[in-house]
């Protein structure tokens, strides 16, 4: 999974190292993936990376099960997501947009993917998850 993932990010051939993933299925076909790695367990703090064929993959079910490994699964408490500011699948298709309403905080970082490309870094808390109103029923029977 991380393999794919990792040929679906323009400059990511390295991969991701030591790391777990998760994959998005329809029907038999995968279009979509999601990589944990730089786990950073004396500071609960994650990184996640992914990618997709199609933007119809990232439903609630599917948000629970990404977010539910790092913030219940290892007890992080903060996921951290970069991206270029370049990528239009991001910027285009109205992510980021999403990703504040779930309750991430959006930080530019001017170069952070070489000389002449900015990065989005993006950060979602333990307590800025529980706080998003997408999964109450979950959080409720989860704890």
């Amino acid at each position: 999974m991380a393999t794919w993932v990792a040929r679906h990010i323009p400059g990511c051939a390295r991969g991701f190292g030591n790391c777990r993933a998760m994959g998005v299925l329809n029907g038999d076909r995968l279009v979509a993936g999601m990589v944990y790695h730089d786990w950073a367990p004396e500071h609960g703090v994650i990184e996640i990376s992914g990618a997709a064929t199609t933007p119809c993959w990232l439903t609630r079910p599917v948000l629970w099960q990404m977010f539910a490994y790092p913030f219940l699964g290892i007890a992080c408490q903060m996921v951290v997501m970069r991206v270029s500011e370049r990528n239009e699948q991001w910027n285009g298709r109205g992510l980021p947009r999403l990703l504040k309403a779930y309750g991430f905080d959006k930080h530019t970082i001017p170069r952070l993917y070489g000389r002449h490309e900015n990065g989005l870094v993006f950060t979602l808390t333990d307590d800025a998850w529980r706080a998003n109103r997408f999964h109450r029923k979950e959080l409720a029977a989860n704890g």
